[in-house]
């Protein structure tokens, strides 16, 4: 008698007249059958028709030929499995408003695959973890190349940067330099994190100006690594043939093929 009085009691008698499975089942099947597609990438530019399709076989054309990439996915298409994303720096910021002051939360992101690759995301929003999902993804657009060489004696495999290179954001100038085999990473903390990030394992570094200002250091670090290309060494003074880019070379699937 107990049993059939009370809101438990009825709760439980409802659920065994629907067979014990529980009420919407068929809307939760339902749910769960789009997942597939939705996760599916639809790329909305041409250098994502591109690459999706096959046409372009690897990031370094995307480089060679300084195509602007507009979707993360391309970043993730050639490099998903082996970038590694860190949260360097997650900072209040305040704006006085007529209502008093709002705060939101400014976080800087670097992702990087050990090999040469190094991107940097800064995003500002009211939650944390917003902020972060949208500083990873302005990081993957922001990937650059980071050119390695040597100290001396060119054997082995690539483990320095090439030559003196300097970045500068603010205040703060970084330089790096060359150093031999062996050195490992002389730089600050967080320094030495985007140092491996991109691929680098000896090196020097110099640094001028409020330095303590992560924000601007951890940017004039990443301008400097994306300098190391800018430079023009004696072995890169040979001519190069100069081919046809990846959207004149497939401009008829370009122009055929409709975006669904």
């Amino acid at each position: 008698m107990s049993d059939e009085r009370g809101g438990f009691g009825r709760g439980r008698g409802r659920g065994d007249r629907s067979g014990g499975r529980g009420r919407g089942r068929g809307r939760g099947r339902g749910r769960g059958r789009g997942r597939e597609d939705e996760n599916e990438w639809t790329p909305v530019t041409k250098l994502g028709r591109l690459v999706k399709e096959g046409k372009i076989n690897s990031i370094e054309e995307i480089f060679l030929y300084s195509l602007p990439v507009k979707e993360a996915e391309i970043i993730d298409y050639f490099l998903k499995d082996k970038l590694q994303d860190e949260v360097m720096k997650i900072m209040p910021v305040q704006k006085q408003s007529s209502a008093g002051q709002r705060t939101r939360f400014k976080a800087f992101v670097a992702i990087g695959d050990s090999d040469g690759h190094i991107g940097l995301g800064v995003k500002c929003s009211s939650e944390v973890a917003t902020a972060i999902r949208g500083a990873i993804t302005i990081a993957k657009l922001n990937v650059v190349p980071v050119r390695r060489g040597f100290w001396g004696r060119t054997a082995g495999l690539p483990h320095t940067v090439p030559c003196k290179v300097t970045g500068k954001c603010g205040s703060v100038r970084v330089r790096l330099v060359p150093a031999p085999r062996g050195t490992g990473l002389v730089a600050s903390l967080c320094g030495k994190k985007l140092l491996h990030m991109a691929g680098i394992e000896d090196i020097y570094t110099s640094t001028t100006g409020h330095s303590r200002t992560m924000g601007n250091y951890i940017k004039a670090l990443y301008y400097a690594l994306g300098a190391t290309y800018a430079y023009l060494s004696p072995e890169l003074w040979k001519d190069q043939a100069l081919m046809p880019s990846p959207y004149q070379e497939h401009t008829d699937f370009l122009g055929k093929k409709s975006i669904e």
